[in-house]
């Protein structure tokens, strides 16, 4: 059983356990501009009744195959798999309340029918994923129009990291709190330093980052059991404090299974999405190197 079986993400998990309530209200009034006048040239519902454009983008300097989990009915999506090739960038339309995520997929291979498999991220083996994909696996997760009409997002590597990513809100109300290039007060978008014990390869080739709870599977990694509460699942109390691997990685993505107060952020409005792969431009190259 992986980690991603063991725990709700946290945007789900702050919407329906009382307690979490508070870390989501608090990043809602946190959220600049709630409340004001929509963006200049926004045409659709405050009230997010709409549906969204996801624009996906890929400053890699490899194929990234896009994957998304259907969600359920009747906010599903119809074609969940989609080819990105390096430097290419590409717009989907997604429903309103859909709940679900987005995740690229590397080192794959499909026939005509849409069968295969990938090295990092795979759908059972299909090109049109219809569940969730393999670990470890870097997540844009979703839940649209949710709570007094707000939609709730992360970037999730509570599973690992397979590619670096950072999402920008585009439209909507408020002020999106990470910048164009990926970067927050604390920090921008870096490769993950994976320690050796966390490295994820295939055929010798390091093509990915594992959690501790995906790679230890235990009770105070996975934030479970005796370890299940906020207080008593504190990484700073781990035999060692792997979520700091990813945190300085990407500040503001969720480390480990209870990083909420920096991890869950909000759009109200006529809300778009870019969904970035790749780091903090250094040079005006690629990336290269992101694990």
């Amino acid at each position: 059983m992986t980690a991603r079986r063991l725990r709700l993400h946290g945007l789900q998990r702050n919407l329906l356990l009382l307690p979490m309530l508070s870390v989501v209200v608090a990043a809602i009034i946190a959220l600049p501009g709630v409340g004001a006048q929509p963006s200049a040239g926004a045409t659709r519902s405050p009230f997010s009744e709409a549906s969204r454009r996801v624009t996906f983008v890929n400053h890699m300097h490899e194929t990234i195959w896009v994957a998304a989990s259907p969600g359920k009915a009747p906010a599903q999506l119809t074609v969940t798999g989609w080819k990105l090739p390096a430097g290419k960038q590409l717009t989907i339309t997604v429903p309103n309340h859909w709940n679900g995520r987005f995740w690229g997929r590397t080192g794959c291979h499909f026939d005509a029918a849409g069968k295969g498999s990938c090295q990092t991220g795979d759908c059972n083996h299909q090109f049109q994923c219809q569940g969730y994909g393999a670990i470890p696996a870097t997540l844009a997760e979703y839940n649209l129009d949710s709570w007094d009409h707000l939609d709730f997002y992360d970037v999730s590597m509570v599973d690992g990291s397979n590619l670096p990513m950072y999402i920008n809100s585009t439209g909507g109300r408020g002020k999106d709190p990470i910048s164009a290039n990926g970067c927050v007060p604390a920090g921008c978008t870096k490769a993950v330093a994976c320690p050796q014990v966390l490295q994820f390869r295939v055929g010798g080739a390091l093509v990915g980052c594992l959690s501790a709870c995906s790679r230890f599977e235990t009770d105070q990694y996975c934030c479970r059991g005796k370890y299940s509460s906020r207080s008593a699942c504190n990484p700073k109390r781990w035999p060692v404090d792997y979520a700091k691997v990813f945190k300085r990685a990407e500040p503001y993505a969720y480390s480990y299974a209870d990083d909420d107060a920096t991890s869950t952020f909000a759009c109200y409005g006529a809300c778009d999405y870019r969904i970035t792969f790749g780091l903090t431009p250094t040079a005006g190259k690629p990336s290269t190197g992101a694990r």
